[in-house]
């Protein structure tokens, strides 16, 4: 059953003695979105209007962007390894240190722990800049997705039984043969890899306050380490202030950000493999959720079970998507008493967001 959170933080953030790491998000969403346009398959994702399933949540509105076909790679993390790697390439060649973008990273490799996605854009993203990508996985992680990026020309090293796992030995073979470590979370002395990879979904946020005709009462955002919960609610306050509800779900076997929360200070919060794997992240983004601390109103959990039926029921509806992509629907569909401490209604406007397309990924 859901459980709802009411941000104790919000307007403040984490007390100073918590020990978030230094820095902030990036707010420069036309920056993101300046660097994003020079790629040549820089186009927008759609926002689809879903007013029938709106009708069967009792709620007015309900918008959802589309990030499903993200340039080619099935979700909105292309816009995350990949951008990170293009600014670094594009810093270079502006300062004169590159003659060309194509190889403006030749001899670089990078490397990165994924459960599925970020992986993707990293393979995707460092070969055209001259680059390698390195990806450690997890024992769990399906064959088919190691297969996908070794289509990408990517190394794949199987590491350990969780996420976390990989990540360390990720950590330790970059320390160990130089390469440069892409995580798409941050923590003390690790914060600007990550700064830059959630500064690429600012541009899903440039994207929405173009698309969108009625601005939202609510605004969904599923979250893992915190990466995209952090950039869409920047983009949501910078475009609609305070009159928006921002509401971050996890799931309940990976409630990272609402342990954190409850605890005053960045926990890890062990539990067992969620079906959502993308958002199965024990430990938060420290930059991340110092962001949300402060701006986000509520933090919610779900089950896999109300995730898995709300794929099926998406699905039934022409919407095909997996537990991590529906997370954010998932808390509006199962909201159930919750509903009017969230101030969900028939003159709600949600928006939420499909994160990525059907398994495969």
């Amino acid at each position: 059953m859901m459980k709802t959170l009411k941000n104790p933080f919000f307007g403040k953030g984490l007390p100073e003695q918590s020990g978030l790491a230094d820095g902030s998000v990036s707010q420069d969403v036309a920056g993101a979105e300046n660097l994003f346009r020079k790629c040549p398959c820089a186009d927008e994702t759609p926002l689809l209007i879903a007013n029938d399933l709106a009708a069967g949540l009792a709620i007015g509105n309900l918008a959802l962007k589309d990030e499903r076909q993200r340039m080619g790679l099935g979700s909105f993390k292309a816009l995350g390894a990949a951008y990170a790697i293009a600014k670094l390439a594009d810093s270079r060649v502006r300062n004169g240190l590159a003659q060309s973008h194509a190889s403006a990273l030749t001899g670089r490799s990078f490397v990165c722990a994924s459960a599925g996605n970020h992986g993707m854009s990293l393979a995707a993203g460092a070969p055209l800049f001259g680059a390698k990508a390195v990806v450690f996985v997890a024992e769990t992680v399906p064959a088919a997705f190691e297969a996908r990026l070794k289509a990408r020309g990517a190394d794949v090293v199987r590491a350990g039984a969780t996420y976390e796992d990989s990540m360390a030995e990720a950590q330790r073979r970059a320390d160990a043969e130089g390469w440069t470590l892409l995580p798409d979370s941050t923590w003390p002395g690790m914060t600007a890899a990550g700064h830059d990879v959630m500064e690429g979904y600012l541009v899903m946020a440039a994207e929405i306050a173009r698309q969108i005709k009625t601005s939202p009462t609510h605004v969904f955002l599923q979250a893992g380490v915190g990466g995209l919960a952090a950039a869409c609610a920047v983009g949501a306050r910078l475009t609609w202030g305070r009159d928006v509800t921002i509401v971050v779900v996890e799931p309940e076997y990976a409630p990272a950000l609402m342990a954190s929360i409850e605890a005053g200070k960045p926990v890890t919060a062990p539990g067992p493999v969620s079906n959502m794997g993308r958002l199965d992240c024990k430990e938060p983004s420290h930059l991340a959720l110092k962001y949300l601390a402060s701006e986000a109103d509520f933090f919610v959990t779900v089950s896999d079970n109300e995730a898995a039926e709300t794929v099926d029921w998406l699905g039934n509806n022409g919407i095909a998507t997996t537990p991590s992509g529906a997370g954010g629907i998932t808390a509006v569909r199962h909201a159930g008493r919750g509903a009017s401490t969230l101030g969900l209604g028939p003159e709600a406007r949600v928006l939420c967001y499909l994160s990525e397309g059907p398994e495969d990924v």
